[in-house]
């Protein structure tokens, strides 16, 4: 007699473990399910298998093979498309030309199978079902039989209201060859709901044989865990691989536990394990094969997959971890939590409880993650980055994240505030901005949209008397598939870092304030932004100057929504304007390149006789000039042009730039009176810091210039229009103020770093620096007679950045060069 093992199914219900992993070969107690249902048949006589396969079939027939290895013949029949539980069975019609039985390959039983089919043959049935009672039956199918045993009724998921009976279908079937008259070629068949009522129908002769043992569907995560507290137990006969060190305890071939490690209750050590000292096993613990369990790690109630790594102090309770992951020091797993394989948890990070990482997932040192990560790219230690929160577009930055964030945002601050928002023109930043609005409305929070404008313009509005702050949603940086929120605070500012803490704490709580629904905010379109924005931009500057100067100009808008408001205040200077690229498109802005948009503004400049040109990026805020020869300046052309221009002339007595600045910033303004102030190197601090009393000028390394008496934050437009209003006071064109220059040479590279060892490096470097030369603004800044070197950790990522400046192109390398290698000895 021959039997049908059922290995087609793709376990939805069990994933992220069968994501990548048909649901038969999950292990149970190390072993494939697959394996202990062949066990099971071979037991009861059964030597000749049919195994029907569909999803990921290979991994079974490359495991299981002819079955010679496991003391069966195998033979595989592979249902090119789903058949159902029927049409797989009549798929291997060829081969089953006798009576045979039918199995499902992921379930766990010991039942007496040979008890089933001697009932089969007592009663002369066509059909026999393994019927076994259960305490909930809804999930299963019903089966009502008779006091002879013949079966009377099926009820497939039924409700509670008609639970006649508590005895369900095991899908352990005893067929006759008779059967494939009713099931129909080429389709879609289910034994339950097709072919069985048909044979009831018909009066075909069926039986329901209850069954004496253990069953259990293993078919939800629930379940899985479930089903191995009873193994662990003893309540199913089970072939547990290894040496039973005592009752429920098994020790794996080549496993080697520590004298000094504790194992608690019931535990599988799978071969080749290794537990160190002070590590804690059990109760109910299952390590697969090849686990190294570092000391102090404790495992408790969790199913550990094969090559999986814990760290020291990680700790897993009521947990299941893929194969070949990665715990590191201190994270935790709590309750219900599900990692799929080759996932990386780092250190101190938490996992919550209920929550699902699927396959591949990279979950940062320190974060804290409670809610399932499916699609996301990472669970991030932190929600901040450097360009606020940002992420892939509808993969890490999905609309369920953006309404999170926005209640976390909305939490912290008072009820009944209003808020301005702003977007891009891309479809991703639209459909998350609409997100955002509602969340913000369901904390009680009013919205101001000013649907597209450039960061700049949001800044401007977020400045209003009834504002609390802003937030704007846009493409980041070149990458079509990349988004970021911008949070503004009420000054038009990038928020502090303290507000940005306050809105994770919120976040990583899930603590949102939820008004009642009257008191939901409301949306609405503020009126002639741009026109204020437009005519305060005009303001900063004498136009009656910049026009007597009569200047033509070559402009590019760079598809981004800076076309809206530029040619406005262009047109109130009286400049002949050639503009390029005039107009939002989002489509335009992700193939926009710099580099060559510079290269041809230069190219326009020379035909056209202008004399400056301007790129202004997507959002408004960076800006690259040409100056009247065509020449394209470097961002550090750039800044140190535009202080030589400001210093005889600023409002104010400071001017400030990030701590990675060229030290010609300050050679250019010695003697006028003009104090360089040195600031941290993020957006948020160089903002923060002009925004303070005195200071009359601002500007990054990286095309970002603040004009103060206007907004305190970065603004293309508006540094334009001041850099008009300079050339034409100091009567000068831009090509000579760059001859002029200084020249600076400045080098950078990274050098990776892991999380814990970055506050090491920086304090071995300070220590071994002379005190009188050490800056420490942002990182550690090392002063050279004849420059500096700066290391600086990478807020978001495990690098540290090193930046070098000398007198010479190669000697700026050849320190970055240096300072690198002292930082790699370190670490090692």
């Amino acid at each position: 007699m021959k039997a049908v093992i059922m290995a087609g199914g793709e376990g939805s219900r069990l994933r992220p473990l069968t994501t990548h992993t048909p649901k038969p070969m999950l292990p149970l107690a190390n072993r494939p399910m697959m394996e202990h249902i062949v066990g099971l048949l071979r037991s009861h006589g059964y030597t000749e298998i049919v195994v029907t396969v569909a999803f990921l079939a290979n991994q079974i027939r490359t495991y299981f093979g002819d079955g010679s290895d496991f003391g069966v013949e195998i033979t595989y029949a592979t249902e090119e498309q789903p058949l159902g539980t029927a049409g797989s069975v009549r798929n291997a019609k060829d081969v089953l030309d006798e009576r045979f039985l039918v199995i499902s390959g992921d379930v766990l039983t010991d039942i007496d199978l040979s008890a089933i089919v001697a009932e089969h043959e007592a009663k002369g049935a066509l059909a026999t079902i393994g019927l076994v009672a259960v305490d909930d039956p809804l999930e299963f199918g019903i089966v009502i039989t008779k006091e002879d045993g013949s079966i009377e009724r099926f009820l497939e998921k039924p409700t509670w209201g008609q639970v006649f009976s508590d005895t369900i279908n095991t899908g352990i079937f005893v067929l006759e060859p008779e059967i494939f008259d009713y099931i129909a070629p080429d389709r879609p068949v289910d034994f339950s709901g097709e072919v069985f009522p048909k044979l009831l129908e018909e009066g075909r002769p069926m039986v329901g044989a209850v069954a004496e043992g253990y069953w259990e569907d293993v078919g939800t995560l629930e379940a899985y865990v479930r089903a191995h507290h009873d193994v662990l137990d003893g309540t199913v006969k089970l072939d547990v691989p290894g040496f039973r060190l005592r009752d429920g305890v098994w020790l794996g071939e080549g496993a080697e536990v520590h004298p000094d490690a504790e194992i608690v209750g019931t535990a599988v050590v799978g071969p080749g394990c290794r537990v160190a000292a002070g590590a804690r096993i059990g109760p109910y613990a299952v390590l697969g094969r090849n686990c190294r369990v570092r000391a102090d790690a404790a495992v408790e109630r969790s199913v550990v997959h094969e090559n999986v790594y814990l760290g020291e102090s990680s700790r897993l309770r009521g947990s299941i971890v893929g194969r070949s992951g990665e715990i590191r020091r201190a994270a935790r797993c709590d309750e219900g939590s599900v990692l799929g394989d080759e996932c990386f948890v780092g250190e101190e990070a938490v996992i919550g409880a209920g929550v699902k990482v699927y396959p591949f997932k990279t979950i940062e040192a320190g974060a804290t993650v409670n809610s399932s990560i499916i699609l996301e790219t990472r669970g991030a230690r932190s929600l901040f980055g450097a360009s606020g929160v940002s992420g892939l577009a509808n993969v890490d930055m999905t609309p369920e994240l953006a309404a999170r964030v926005a209640m976390a945002w909305a939490t912290t601050l008072p009820k009944d505030s209003t808020v301005v928002t702003s977007r891009d023109s891309s479809r991703a930043a639209r459909m998350l901005k609409r997100a955002l609005m509602s969340g913000l409305n369901a904390a009680g929070v009013s919205v101001l949209d000013l649907e597209v404008a450039s960061v700049p313009v949001t800044r401007f509005a977020a400045r209003g008397s009834v504002v609390a702050g802003g937030i704007t949603v846009r493409l980041e940086g070149d990458d079509p598939d990349s988004v970021a929120f911008r949070f503004i605070d009420g000054s038009g500012l990038d928020i502090s870092e303290a507000s940005q803490r306050k809105i994770e704490r919120q976040f990583s709580r899930e603590d949102f304030r939820r008004v009642p629904a009257e008191e939901i905010g409301e949306i609405g379109y503020p009126p002639r932004v741009l026109e204020h924005y437009t005519t305060a931009l005009g303001g900063i500057v004498d136009l009656d100057v910049v026009r007597a100067a009569g200047f033509k100009i070559v402009t590019d808008y760079g598809f981004g929504s800076t076309s809206f408001t530029m040619p406005t205040v262009l047109a109130q200077i009286g400049a002949d304007v050639l503009s390029v690229n005039p107009y939002a498109s989002t489509q335009g802005a992700m193939s926009f390149d710099r580099d060559r948009a510079a290269a041809d503004a230069g190219a326009l400049v020379t035909a056209a006789g202008a004399q400056v040109g301007a790129i202004i990026d997507a959002g408004g805020e960076r800006l690259t000039l040409v100056d009247d020869e065509g020449r394209v300046l470097t961002d550090t052309q750039a800044l140190l042009a535009m202080v030589r221009l400001v210093a005889p002339h600023i409002d104010g007595d400071r001017i400030v730039v990030p701590v990675n600045a060229s030290r010609h910033v300050q050679d250019i303004v010695e003697g006028t009176g003009v104090e360089v102030r040195q600031a941290k190197t993020s957006t948020a601090a160089l903002m923060a810091a002009a925004d303070e009393p005195g200071v009359g000028f601002g500007g990054d390394t990286d095309g970002g210039f603040i004009v103060p008496g206007f907004l305190p934050a970065f603004d293309a437009a508006a540094t334009f229009v001041k850099l008009l209003e300079l050339l034409a006071r100091h009567d000068v064109r831009l090509s000579e103020v760059v001859d002029d220059l200084p020249r600076p040479h400045i080098a950078h590279e990274t050098v990776v770093t892991p999380w814990e060892q970055k506050g090491m490096v920086m304090r071995t470097l300070v220590e071994r620096t002379d005190p009188d030369r050490l800056v420490l603004v942002d990182g550690v800044k090392v002063l050279h007679d004849d420059g500096w070197a700066l290391a600086l950790p990478d807020p978001s990522e495990p690098l540290t950045h090193i930046w070098a400046e000398a007198d010479t192109e190669s000697g700026a390398r050849s320190r970055a060069q240096e300072y690198g290698r002292r930082l790699r000895q370190l670490i090692r």
